[in-house]
């Protein structure tokens, strides 16, 4: 007998339609494995665009709706053996949290795009709702996904550069230097409305980012922070620049900086992590090297590909050194390791902790969590304490069938 080749994953996916910029990525990303297919979706809020994106990408009618609502209801329908493995979530920030909230509490697998929702109490809730059905929940932070992120991540837990002291992190984009939320521009639109994208602009955009990075390379907690958020184009509602000053429980210090009014900026986030012994440095612009500054030795230029850097890194390089690898592929790492984790479940065990290594939702609510600290911190002008909660969550994801 021949063994029979396992199906492919089947996804779902919510948002991402026709003038979307977002889910063609996560669909290229996803597609890059060949671990998944699109299966169904509900691609866009207007119920015409949702089924003319749907029919454009080749979903069957009985698999293309006009809303969430209905993909929920027609998938609830299915024999459990013929529903959708995952379901994606890459609509603006206001709606996350009602989506996700219903799929996860159906017991469907959820990736859900930055941030993940609007308050704590909103995070809070889908922590609750991820410890008890046990479904994976992935938040696609993808820059996570970077060998090289991958490879400080290890240098730095293993204790090569010794105690962590100082951490800077920046995101600097040049995109919003202007008032292009008047001009009709969808994703600037929605971003700077805080109806859709919540308390903050900048800060909830691309300094969501930015914390994760320092979490995931460092693995510390902020302790407090103190933050000045501004408006700087005029008439614009929600933050464009953010700054502030970190610190973290070991004692060490940091400065993380989220702006979007840099005049001919692209996409420059940059992270410096310095410890006792050493310093790293990485760009997202140059994301295949990684600069490790020695006390007492030269410079290191680590670059991605290379067979003495760490497994995780290792395993999430799929060219030859000297062929860039970037943005696409780093968020199909994230969902190679969410993916990962859907298969070892669903055989009734667990997945390597290399193979699954992807954001959990505890991850996305901390985030929420620093975002709600840092503008708290900026309207009362002084010093705030960010809530523990992470510690919470921590316990609630304990359990073996938690994400």
């Amino acid at each position: 007998m021949t063994e029979q080749t396992p199906r492919r994953l089947r996804y779902a996916m919510v948002g991402g339609g026709q003038g979307a910029f977002i889910g063609a990525v996560h669909r290229h990303a996803i597609a890059l494995d060949g671990l998944a297919e699109l299966a169904a979706g509900a691609l866009s809020s207007m119920p015409e665009r949702a089924l003319a994106s749907g029919q454009a990408l080749g979903l069957p009618a009985a698999h293309n709706h006009a809303s969430w609502q209905a993909l929920l209801e027609a998938e609830l329908k299915r024999p459990a053996e013929e529903r959708v493995d995952a379901v994606v979530v890459v609509t603006p920030t206001d709606s996350h949290f009602p989506i996700a909230q219903a799929f996860a509490s159906a017991g469907f697998n959820v990736v859900c795009d930055k941030p993940l929702v609007h308050t704590p109490e909103q995070a809070e809730a889908l922590v609750a709702t991820v410890a008890r059905t046990g479904v994976v929940f992935a938040v696609t932070y993808n820059y996570t996904g970077y060998p090289m992120i991958r490879q400080a991540r290890e240098m730095v837990r293993s204790g090569e550069l010794g105690a962590i002291r100082k951490v800077v992190v920046e995101y600097n984009q040049g995109w919003l230097a202007t008032a292009l939320e008047t001009t009709g521009n969808k994703q600037a639109g929605w971003r700077t409305d805080p109806a859709r994208s919540g308390i903050a602009g900048a800060l909830g955009d691309i300094g969501s980012h930015a914390e994760n990075l320092v979490a995931t390379v460092t693995g510390l907690e902020i302790e407090e922070l103190v933050a000045d958020l501004g408006s700087l184009v005029p008439g614009r509602a929600l933050d464009d620049d953010a700054g502030m000053l970190l610190r973290f429980r070991n004692g060490a210090r940091g400065v993380l900086v989220a702006s979007q009014i840099n005049a001919g900026k692209e996409n420059d986030l940059r992270l410096r992590v310095s410890g006792e012994r050493g310093t790293l440095e990485w760009r997202q612009e140059e994301p295949n090297s990684l600069v490790h500054y020695q006390q007492d030795g030269p410079a290191t230029i680590l670059t991605r590909g290379s067979p003495w850097l760490c497994e995780a890194a290792r395993r999430g390089t799929r060219l030859p050194p000297g062929h860039p690898e970037a943005f696409i592929e780093a968020f199909a790492n994230v969902y190679r390791g969410a993916f990962a984790d859907i298969l070892a479940r669903r055989e009734g065990g667990r997945a390597d902790p290399i193979d699954a290594d992807y954001p959990r939702v505890s991850d996305g609510a901390r985030g929420v969590r620093f975002i709600a600290c840092a503008v708290a911190s900026s309207r009362a002008r002084r010093w705030q304490r960010l809530d523990a909660g992470e510690r919470r969550d921590e316990q609630r994801t304990a359990s073996p069938d938690a994400a």
